[in-house]
């Protein structure tokens, strides 16, 4: 489904009335070069997600006036933060003609607390900004970053991004939201509406209903401000790594693993990937392999053997604490792990040099993300499939089982040899869930590899969801149908977002058809065309 675009005469109004009311350097009407506002990987469908233009305030006051323009025009906006959800859409809006209410010009580190550990940001300080922040001002706290770093800190939590540190579970170290409404309210979640109050940023609940949660992955308000939590500096890290030999050693390694996150012996979030997934990293695919198809077990097989790989699966995890603690934690994991036949772990210890712990600028190589430093090495897998590579990502929750673990592994491989797509397959675990997410990559000039790509990610979110094994995150394409699958008692869910929606945001300008939820107008035109 998708909303209705609204018309020239009305976007023309509606950028004339912006400009005027911000300046002419906050709006980038239509003719401007608005690449940037595209889906940087396009597939299939990817000609419906085309905006205006884009707007980009500077405070809270010029978010007030650009909702007072919305509003005003019947244009919808489409909210990003710095534009960087790439793998689900990147900048690009739901509904072709939505302005881009662009938020990376609200950049500031508003408040950084090192004795209570929490910072306070806007939408367009990035993981690097907040990381420069703290070694700037030696700060004795580490942050908590995903595999690429350019993006922003907020975004990334209100989409329940992932990191590599024990804080790694981004949206669970929220505390405190500052929201405008579509209607040009402005609230504070939590603590946050009791004026003068100083534990905004230490307790959550506030008094009443816990609001927070309302605005993450939704479109009932623009978030302006979000406090987040923020890791006391340990004594030490040691980086983890551990290899298995066999394919089939998935199941055994999960149950494991498993057990060792939910008594927290491993700390961060704990992230296991197969050879294809490791090598994409470091080689082209072209070196062994150039068919059209998937690549053949015996190519992946060579692949091995020539480069001395002699595992099948590699887990990375941090343990973190004063040197004790770290040598106890990794006896018992490596006697945890010994149960498997081959098995081999190793772990690289950083301790201190002084008295205030180890600052996360003294971690070097690989380790640096267990650290929270942000990077760009993922990118790197994106010249795996050639230097026109695209990618969808393929996210479902999956739950901590071995068993489910390799079902879920074989299901999916034998769905992506169907289509053509090698699987680089990974699972992160946290506390209580994987989170198996499956980059799926193709040439994007290639218009039969675009669409195979397409068609699988559809394939198994309709198989999968079949199962009761949803996704956390979805690409624009994807939303309405990902939707779909969260079915019980008759789309119950999806009826109490669209109540929330129509109560919050009555002309339903904001986000329209993000994460499925979609205003009454659109609703309605979507009855009449049954």
């Amino acid at each position: 489904m998708s909303g209705a675009s609204p018309s020239s005469v009305r976007i023309r109004s509606a950028y004339e009335h912006l400009a005027a009311v911000l300046g002419d350097d906050a709006v980038l009407g239509p003719g401007s070069d608005l690449s940037a506002y595209e889906d940087p990987y396009a597939s299939a469908g990817a000609a419906d997600f085309r905006c205006s233009g884009a707007v980009l305030p500077r405070s809270v006051e010029e978010v007030q006036a650009v909702l007072a323009v919305a509003n005003q025009h019947g244009i919808p906006l489409w909210t990003v933060s710095t534009g960087r959800n790439l793998g689900y859409g990147g900048a690009a809006p739901r509904v072709n003609g939505a302005i881009v209410l662009d938020m990376q010009r609200m950049n500031r580190i508003l408040e950084v607390d090192e004795e209570h550990g929490y910072a306070l940001v806007e939408p367009g300080v990035r993981f690097v900004d907040l990381y420069g922040y703290l070694r700037e001002h030696r700060l004795k706290l580490w942050m908590s970053a995903p595999s690429l770093g350019w993006g922003s800190v907020l975004g990334n939590a209100l989409e329940r991004g992932i990191g590599y540190t024990p804080y790694g579970d981004h949206a669970a170290q929220i505390c405190g939201l500052e929201v405008v409404l579509a209607t040009g309210d402005v609230v504070r979640t939590g603590m946050g509406a009791l004026p003068g109050a100083n534990t905004w940023q230490m307790y959550k609940g506030g008094y009443g209903p816990s609001l927070d949660g309302l605005f993450l992955q939704s479109n009932f308000g623009i978030v302006t401000k979000m406090g987040l939590w923020l890791m006391p500096q340990p004594a030490g890290l040691m980086s983890c790594v551990a290899r298995f030999q066999r394919e089939s050693d998935l199941e055994a390694a999960i149950d494991v693993l498993a057990s060792l996150r939910r008594r927290e012996i491993i700390q961060s979030n704990a992230q296991i990937g197969n050879v294809v997934r490791e090598v994409a990293h470091r080689h082209p695919r072209s070196r062994w392999y150039d068919g059209p198809d998937a690549m053949p077990d015996e190519v992946i097989e060579k692949m091995r053997r020539d480069l001395g790989i002699g595992w099948w699966w590699m887990l990375r995890f941090g343990l973190y604490g004063d040197e004790e603690l770290l040598d106890a934690r990794f006896r018992i994991v490596q006697r945890a792990f010994s149960s498997i036949p081959g098995a081999e772990i190793t772990g690289d210890k950083h301790l201190a040099s002084g008295p205030d712990g180890l600052h996360a600028c003294e971690v070097e190589g690989p380790s640096r993300r267990l650290a929270g430093v942000p990077g760009f090495f993922a990118l790197s897998a994106l010249k795996f499939r050639g230097d026109d590579c695209g990618h969808l990502d393929f996210s479902p929750i999956v739950a901590p089982s071995g068993r489910e673990a390799m079902r879920v592994y074989e299901l999916v491989k034998a769905r992506a040899r169907e289509h053509g797509i090698d699987y680089l397959a990974g699972f992160t675990a946290s506390e209580r869930h994987l989170t198996h997410v499956f980059p799926i990559l193709y040439e994007k000039h290639d218009a039969e590899q675009t669409s195979h790509a397409a068609a699988l990610l559809d394939t198994l979110i309709r198989e999968l969801g079949e199962q009761g094994i949803g996704e956390y995150r979805a690409h624009l394409a994807f939303m309405d149908l990902i939707g779909d699958q969260y079915s019980f008692n008759k789309h119950a869910l999806r009826r109490l977002n669209e109540t929330l929606k129509d109560a919050l945001d009555p002309n339903g300008i904001l986000s329209p058809g993000k994460q499925g939820i979609w205003p009454a107008a659109s609703r309605r035109q979507r009855a009449g065309t049954r």
